[in-house]
């Protein structure tokens, strides 16, 4: 049996994980970075600390539940932010080097990928489709909010911008006003935790969607003058979980209907929330009859899963 690696080092998770050659999947290891409390984020130089530190840990732990000697066939790897020439960023090139290493020692191909097509594979892998060559991805995180045209290839696909945010992404903004309640950081499931017991009383916090173009910004603002006040923080979380929702439906149906495509893959951390989830199955399933396809909670989050699959596609391109 052979194996696939996967490497990605973000801004606040270091990722490991380990497919067979059938896709099965063998390990997943990850650590949060470390960012103190109240603080809402960290230097790409404690990034890359954090990331040195954390690599071997999270290998020799993966490698160890394979349960033998492992013979790799290949790494993927998340080596910049986004399938841009100018996308760059410190963090990836602690995952990039330990992989270059590692295929260099082994003898085995590197596949270099996006940490945005990370999450596309990762989301293929785990949601099982679209199965369609072309379809919809919406990438939704503290990094990304991003409505993007996706065009599967043998050699893996092709990443088109449609739209996203002009200011603040969904991550930070849920983040922003997370660390403003108390909250720890990140503050996405303890926002949502929150939120349970503010459902139905949410506060009125305004959706700024035109055409492709979502901005926070506003949203933020209009949380953080509603914490001043003293308004209930429950309802506060509530209101700024709608108002996600409520934007990411928008956003999705305006692309389907200017593309005429019916499938929409989902994925970043924020795509993880439950109420997100069922809001926008309420919205666009039945009224638009749009087919969503969601990972797995764990594998919306920043994972090396992704990674891994992009590297077995390329061997095994019908998998």
């Amino acid at each position: 049996m052979r194996y696939y690696l996967g490497i990605d080092t973000s801004c606040y998770t270091t990722s490991v994980a380990l497919l067979d050659e059938c896709g099965g999947l063998v390990a997943d290891e990850r650590r949060l970075l470390t960012v103190k409390a109240g603080k809402r984020g960290l230097a790409q130089s404690e990034m890359v600390f954090q990331h040195t530190r954390n690599l071997p840990d999270l290998l020799e732990e993966v490698l160890g539940k394979a349960g033998s000697a492992v013979q790799l066939a290949a790494i993927g790897v998340s080596a910049s932010p986004r399938p841009l020439p100018e996308s760059y960023m410190p963090a990836f090139l602690v995952g990039l080097g330990f992989a270059r290493a590692l295929a260099a020692l082994n003898r085995i191909a590197l596949r270099r990928l996006s940490h945005q097509e990370n999450h596309v594979f990762a989301g293929l892998w785990s949601a099982g489709g679209p199965k369609q060559r072309e379809f919809l991805a919406i990438h939704v995180s503290g990094g990304t909010t991003e409505l993007v045209r996706v065009k599967r290839s043998a050699q893996g696909c092709e990443i088109e911008l449609m739209g996203g945010s002009a200011d603040l992404h969904a991550g930070q903004f849920i983040d922003r006003v997370g660390v403003a309640l108390g909250l720890p950081f990140p503050a996405g499931p303890h926002l949502e935790k929150l939120a349970q017991a503010g459902r139905d009383r949410a506060s009125r916090i305004p959706v700024a969607v035109r055409e492709l173009r979502v901005s926070f910004a506003g949203p933020e603002s209009q949380a953080q003058r509603l914490i001043a006040k003293g308004e209930e923080p429950a309802a506060i979380a509530a209101g700024v979980e709608q108002c996600v929702a409520d934007s990411l439906a928008r956003l999705i149906g305006q692309a389907s209907e200017e593309t005429g495509l019916r499938d929409v893959l989902l994925v970043g951390g924020v795509t993880a929330n439950s109420f997100i989830r069922h809001y926008l199955d309420e919205r666009l399933r039945e009224p638009q009859r749009l087919n969503l396809y969601y990972p797995s909670p764990r594998f919306s989050p920043d994972n090396a899963v992704g990674a891994a699959f992009f590297a077995l596609s390329h061997d095994t391109p019908a998998i």
